[in-house]
């Protein structure tokens, strides 16, 4: 399984980093947001929606979500997306926290976490929109964005394979331990510090970019989680079987959909205070 999930992601790393550096803003918002929608449809199963009929219609209506947002993505709106994202990200560790909150399988549940849905993805995509736009190293910071969630994901495995013992969150997800976390923040920080040097970032601001990267991966770790609730409220591995070795689009992008909001809100605040 391990070779499995490695070659995958050695063949599909690459055409990631070359659509982020070679596409322009509008041609990658389109990509994101087929992605997007995809891992959507796989949330939505989750969420305990079944019917063909209604999940059709949740893509439709997101599509058009996706849209309007493209239509106010030079607007305040955007801005204020990406509080409601950091926001939400801020809910669902008191929803960890809960593990039997929304279990059931009940209409009401189920329209929740339907409605979780939406702050998982839109806060993401716009952030993507955000961060690619930025400035004459948009693409580069992007793709800093998503090798912070990659590296915290390889120093959380090795760091938890060699010192861990105490578990994060052993209701949720048993194969998580506090080192795994600790290696991540320190994967993810170290690889921003590099990052943030090589895009001409120095002083106080790197110091505040890696503070950043810290928080960024602290979320992640809780979007993993989050996915990892509603899987075990679905009784399933996996969100789906797309990826092989990795399940599917949700199972591979719930850091990054928590990741996103919260490092695109920081460069903000990083410009404000600059």
């Amino acid at each position: 399984m391990l070779l499995q999930r490695t070659l995958t992601a050695l063949m599909l790393a690459p055409l990631v980093i070359l659509l982020i550096l070679l596409s322009s803003t509008g041609f990658l918002a389109l990509l994101a947001a087929a992605a997007f929608l995809a891992a959507l449809r796989e949330w939505m199963k989750l969420s305990g929606l079944k019917q063909a009929g209604w999940s059709i219609t949740w893509l439709i209506v997101a599509a058009i979500g996706f849209a309007m947002l493209w239509w106010v993505h030079t607007s305040a709106w955007m801005p204020l997306v990406l509080a409601a994202g950091v926001c939400w990200w801020l809910i669902a560790c008191v929803w960890l926290g809960h593990f039997a909150f929304a279990a059931a399988p009940t209409p009401e549940n189920r329209a929740l976490k339907l409605l979780a849905g939406a702050f998982v993805v839109f806060p993401a995509w716009s952030a993507v929109i955000l961060i690619h736009s930025r400035g004459p190293h948009g693409q580069l910071w992007t793709l800093l964005a998503l090798i912070i969630v990659w590296a915290a994901d390889i120093g959380a495995y090795f760091s938890g394979r060699t010192f861990g013992k105490r578990k994060l969150a052993p209701q949720i997800s048993p194969g998580k331990t506090w080192a795994g976390a600790y290696g991540a923040v320190a994967a993810g920080v170290a690889v921003t510090v590099l990052g943030g040097w090589l895009l001409d970032v120095r002083g106080g601001r790197l110091l505040a970019l890696a503070l950043l990267a810290a928080i960024t991966v602290g979320v992640s770790i809780v979007g993993d989680l989050l996915e990892s609730l509603m899987k075990r409220h679905a009784q399933v591995k996996d969100s789906g079987t797309l990826i092989p070795g990795h399940g599917g689009l949700m199972d591979r992008l719930d850091s990054v959909f928590a990741a996103l909001p919260v490092f695109a809100a920081g460069l903000l605040l990083l410009d404000i205070v600059q």
